[in-house]
């Protein structure tokens, strides 16, 4: 794994996480979704992770009360396989810790496995279904969370 930085993402990393996010999903987000998300929800929280200068990889987080949802994350498939994923995930799941959250869960397709892999190694656990949660194919979601 190449050295690494994860920042909180500024207004002009939208085009670059949009870039991450067209070749990690089926339905990315608009620019306007991330614009809102970034510059008018006082519940979000989304960090960039940079090699090299390049954004290759992103994650989005809801703090509201005692809750956190990870609302997406991401790493740029040429950049998967080098535990930059579980990097960045460890990162987001301390600060949701140290802003007093006290759960965290998140939504993944009941087909990731890769991806489900990964959040069981930090703790979550299945918690329900999201029936045809997803638009562009209408798959199910799988709903794990974790006390924190």
């Amino acid at each position: 794994m190449s050295k690494y930085r994860i920042r909180k993402m500024e207004i002009t990393d939208i085009e670059s996480v949009m870039l991450v996010d067209e070749r990690s999903f089926p339905k990315p987000w608009t620019k306007e979704i991330y614009t809102q998300e970034v510059t008018n929800n006082s519940y979000a929280y989304y960090f960039v992770m940079e090699v090299d200068d390049k954004i290759v990889g992103f994650c989005g987080l809801w703090l509201v009360m005692d809750e956190a949802q990870i609302t997406n994350i991401a790493i740029d498939p040429d950049y998967r396989g080098n535990k930059y994923g579980e990097a960045l995930f460890q990162y987001v799941m301390n600060f949701a810790i140290a802003n007093h959250a006290r759960i965290l869960s998140l939504e993944v397709r009941v087909s990731n496995l890769t991806a489900q892999s990964l959040y069981k190694k930090f703790g979550l656990q299945p918690g329900g279904i999201r029936k045809n949660y997803y638009t562009d194919n209408h798959e199910d979601a799988l709903v794990l969370w974790v006390n924190l």
